[in-house]
This record gives structure tokens, C-alpha cells and sequence, in this order.
């Protein structure tokens, strides 16, 4: 059967997965609808953690259709892998044998499930969404907890309510309880919070940003969140001077050309894009995506129409962008006369980015190593991101062995003077062309070194979604240090403040010495994050 016709028999199978019409495949609805295949606990379990790469503690229809894809598979007789799924899209999926879904279909009743064990086993630790005891997402864990199937609505099919709403729905009024004299929180509905992501939401939301909102960090920090920063795929970040194959190493990554792409060796790229899965080829206007409330770029109107004209979405079907978004970004000019002519400013458009990032890859070539000071701005900026960063020697097959050696001990001395760390960053040389194969002319030993290093790179950007629950728990831990110290400067500076007369004359005072006003809260609070 052909992709398409699965798509739409995927999409039927996933509203009768989804019980509550909420538009996500829990642990608890996976568990009911994944045994109608009739297969072990233990392959299902794999097919849960294969098809909920980015650890989110449910399935949403791309992801169900992957594990839809994944126990068709199975069904085959062959084991549940990575490579033979991509294999497996090649050749051509089979839809799956579901018991009793034919039934199902035509009657649009919920399925009866066989009783028996759940995929997690009797050991498991887990809850029905995936939420472990320790607070962290289980790779196989939301398929591990069975429960009763969940009954429809009452009036048919829910519609969605905003999260926001939820909150405020779920925390309004007594919030507390008050037993034997002690107050006790309210456990959150489970309808609100069935992934880990959905707890950073519940908390940022409800008791983080209106804190924000009411003392002005977004002002001096960053833009408030909205509730697509944390559903955002994960990003790679592609920074490096012109001509250093930016451009051509995406097309290496997705196997075709993105809608818009220019390669040259002249500056060709003139704008950020971000290159992002579509079912169809599409340009979007960056005014267009910093208004979408499901993107995740709503904070980029801050920089206003010069830089919004200098940005856009390029949507394409590749496989890769089913997992992450790539963002392309202009060549790194090394003349002055160019740089101010920019309508934006550059460094901190690239600070937004990063900071955002899950991985940022930085690219060189034989034969541009230096650093101009504008890239050394730009590379000032991952300060704080430093676990992130990647280094692509590109078009290493462009030189012979030896003078691949000099180049490399040569591009180590540049970065250790502008990254000013012991720690070195992970280095991947090769030649990441797909128009043109590996030159084996110039430098025939090291033919397997560029391999290896090209199948390196593609394992560790498939693996970013896995860690992107983590890499999200981390930005928000320290966006909350970071406002935690906001509040201390300010309460700081308010108590320092008369109650009635002189004010006008004490805040000039106070704006004079600002950096010993942090340097005294840096003393008195000892805050080990504390920068000025």
C-alpha cells in the first residue's frame, strides 16, 4: 500500500487511539490500542521508544504514525531498529495487522482489548503518563502502564482548551487544602500534565511568568515564553563565514534542496531561515512566523522589521526535519562597511538563537580559518552554551594528510583563543557534499576517517530529540536563576530607595554606581551564577 493511503488510514486509527480527542496518544491510550497487534510487551515497549523520540510522554500523529509503521515491521519478523525503519520507508510499509480494527472502523466504537499484562512488566515504576517517581520520562515508559480503556466523552468529541486555560481552571479557587492544619497542594489533573513538558508549562505559567510580567524581566532578560517555546521541535543552529558550505551541508543532511536555497561561493545566503518539515514545499515571510502563535519565534519581533525582512521559513519533506528544525543563517562578514550596513544587529539575532538551540554547529574550511571580529562577537555570544557547540571542518578532502594535520592544529589554536576553555569541543572532519563524493584523489588515507565522521554526525543529530526533554528542563532551571537574581538586584536597589523625598536624586545616584550595587548583591547573596 502507498504511504498516502497508510497516512489516511494512520489518521483514522489515530482518533480511535486517542480517547479523550485531545490530539495526543498517551501512555494510557498506546497501551489499550498497541495490543490489538498481538505482539510481546517487550517489542512494544521498543516501538514506544523509537516512535517517542523527543521524549515528550505521548505520540502525536506524525509519531503515531511512526509506531504504526514500527509494529508493521515487527510483524515481519525483523528487529525493531532505527536502520531498518529507514530501510523498511524505502521499500515500502504494509499496514499493520490490528485485531479487531476492521470492526472499529466501520462502527466508530472504542476497541475491546484483550486483559492481560501491560508492555511495562509488573516491576515497572511508571505511571500511565510516562512519569516516572524521579520525575523523568521513560524511554519505554508511557506504553508500560495498562489501565481500563477510557471511556468517550459525554456529547462526543471534546474540543481542545487552550493549556492556559486549563491552569487557570485547575488552580483557581482553593488551590490548597487545609487538612489537619496543614496545607496540602492540589494534585494537578492529569489532563493537564501528561508529560514532563507539560509540568514546565504548568509552572512557568501559573507561577513564573506572571512574577515576569509584573517585574519586567522579559525587558532585560529575554521575551516572555509562550506556550510553543517548549512544544518546539528541537534546532541546530548553523553559524561560520561565508562560503564555508552552510548551505550545502543542510542539502548533505536532508538529501535535496530546501525551497530558497542559494549555493555559491559568494555570500549567497542573505537571511536566517528556518528550515522546517512540510508535507509541501513552502516560503513563509518572517513577519508571517513571528505572529504564529504555534512557532516558537514570537520573541524575534523585538528586533524589529529590518531583521523580520531578513527572515523566513523554508517547509520541505525530508525525514531528518520530522525530528529536528535546521536554521541557516548569513555568512559571517569580515569587513566593517558590510557589518553596518546591516539593519540589525547581527550578534544578538545569533544570542537569540543559541540560546534556543539544542545543538550549534560551527563551520570552517582549509582554507578559512581565521576568525573575523565579527565571528569572534558571534562566538562570544555561546557563553553559557558551551555544551552545545560543534565544530564541522568542512571540504577536509580538499587538502592531503599532512596539511589536514596542520589545518586541524591550527583551527584548535584559533578557537582556544577565542573560546578561552581547557575543554575542547568535539571536532567533525570531513567533506559533507552530497552533489560531490568524497575526494579520494588528494588524501586517499583518510577516505574512512571523513566516513566515519559523516555517519558520527547523523547519529548525534538524530539523537537530539532524546535529549531535548532534558536540554528544556535546563534552559527553564536557568531562566529561573537568572530571574531569581533579577529580583534580588531590584529588591535590592528598592529597599535602598527613600519612601518619600529625593527620589529623582537617589536613582541617578544608583544608576552612576550600578556595578557596585551588584557587586554588594553578589556579596551579600553569594549567588554562584551571578555575572555582571
Amino acid at each position: 500500500m502507498s504511504a498516502i493511503a497508510n497516512a489516511s488510514t494512520y489518521d483514522r486509527w489515530f482518533k480511535i487511539a486517542d480517547g479523550d480527542q485531545d490530539g495526543r496518544v498517551t501512555g494510557q491510550d498506546a497501551v489499550t490500542f498497541f495490543q490489538r497487534s498481538q505482539l510481546p510487551k517487550e517489542v512494544l515497549a521498543k516501538v514506544w521508544d523509537l516512535a517517542n523520540s523527543q521524549r515528550a510522554g505521548f505520540l502525536d500523529r506524525l509519531a503515531f504514525h511512526k509506531a504504526m509503521d514500527l509494529i508493521s515491521i515487527a510483524q515481519t519478523g525483523r528487529e525493531i531498529t532505527r536502520d531498518n525503519y529507514l530501510a523498511a520507508l524505502e521499500q515500502g510499509v504494509p499496514l499493520p495487522t490490528m485485531a479487531g480494527l476492521e470492526t472499529t472502523t466501520a462502527t466508530g466504537a472504542y476497541p475491546h482489548v484483550p486483559d492481560g499484562t501491560s508492555a511495562m512488566g509488573a516491576g515497572s515504576s511508571m505511571s500511565a503518563d510516562g512519569i516516572g517517581r524521579d520525575g523523568r520520562v521513560s524511554n519505554s515508559s508511557s506504553v508500560n502502564a495498562l489501565s481500563d480503556p477510557p471511556s468517550p466523552m459525554a456529547g462526543g468529541a471534546s474540543k481542545r482548551v487552550p493549556l492556559e486555560q486549563q491552569m487557570a481552571a485547575s488552580t483557581a479557587g482553593s488551590s490548597r487544602r487545609s487538612i489537619g492544619g496543614k496545607h496540602h497542594r492540589k494534585p494537578v489533573p492529569q489532563r493537564v500534565v501528561t508529560s514532563i513538558v507539560d509540568g514546565l508549562k504548568q509552572v512557568y505559567f501559573t507561577k513564573v511568568r506572571p512574577l515576569e510580567d509584573q517585574f519586567k524581566f522579559g525587558s532585560f532578560f529575554s521575551p516572555l515564553l509562550n506556550e510553543s517555546d517548549f512544544e518546539a521541535k528541537p534546532s541546530v543552529l548553523l553559524l561560520g563565514q561565508y562560503s564555508t558550505g552552510k548551505t550545502t551541508f543542510i542539502k548533505f543532511l536532508l538529501g535535496r534542496d530546501y525551497p530558497g536555497c542559494h549555493i555559491g561561493p559568494e555570500p549567497t545566503t542573505d537571511r536566517f531561515v528556518v528550515v522546517q518539515h512540510g508535507l509541501e514545499e513552502r516560503r513563509t515571510p518572517g513577519n508571517t512566523l513571528a505572529v504564529q502563535p504555534d512557532k516558537p519565534y514570537q520573541g524575534l519581533s523585538m528586533f524589529g522589521t529590518g531583521f523580520l525582512s531578513r527572515f523566513e521559513g523554508a517547509a520541505c519533506p525530508a525525514k531528518l526535519l520530522e525530528e529536528i528544525t535546521i536554521i541557516d543563517t548569513p555568512g559571517v562578514l569580515s569587513g566593517e562597511k558590510q557589518r553596518i550596513e546591516r539593519q540589525y544587529n547581527f550578534i544578538d539575532v545569533c544570542e537569540w538563537f543559541a540560546a534556543r538551540s539544542d545543538m550549534i554547529l560551527l563551520l570552517f574550511d582549509p582554507y578559512k580559518l581565521d576568525i573575523s571580529d565579527e565571528f569572534k562577537q558571534v562566538i562570544s555570544t555561546l557563553k553559557g552554551h558551551d555544551d552545545k557547540v560543534r565544530i564541522i571542518l568542512n571540504k577536509s578532502d580538499q587538502v592531503d594528510q599532512q596539511q589536514l594535520m596542520r589545518v586541524y592544529g591550527a583551527l584548535m589554536w584559533s578557537l582556544g583563543k577565542v573560546f578561552k576553555s581547557p575543554e575542547v569541543c568535539k571536532v567533525y572532519i570531513g567533506s559533507f557534499n552530497s552533489d560531490a563524493p568524497i575526494n579520494a584523489e588528494k588524501n586517499p588515507h583518510c577516505v574512512e576517517l571523513f566516513e566515519a565522521e559523516q555517519a558520527q554526525l547523523l547519529h548525534d543529530l538524530y539523537e537530539i530529540p532524546s535529549r531535548s526533554c532534558d536540554r528544556k528542563i535546563n534552559e527553564f532551571v536557568k531562566r529561573v536563576r537568572a530571574f531569581k537574581i533579577h529580583l534580588l538586584i531590584i529588591g535590592h536597589i528598592r529597599k535602598a530607595m527613600p519612601a518619600m523625598f529625593g527620589k529623582d536624586k537617589a536613582q541617578r545616584k544608583m544608576l552612576e554606581k550600578l556595578p557596585e550595587v551588584f557587586f554588594q548583591v553578589n556579596t551579600l547573596w553569594s549567588w554562584p551564577d551571578f555575572t555582571i
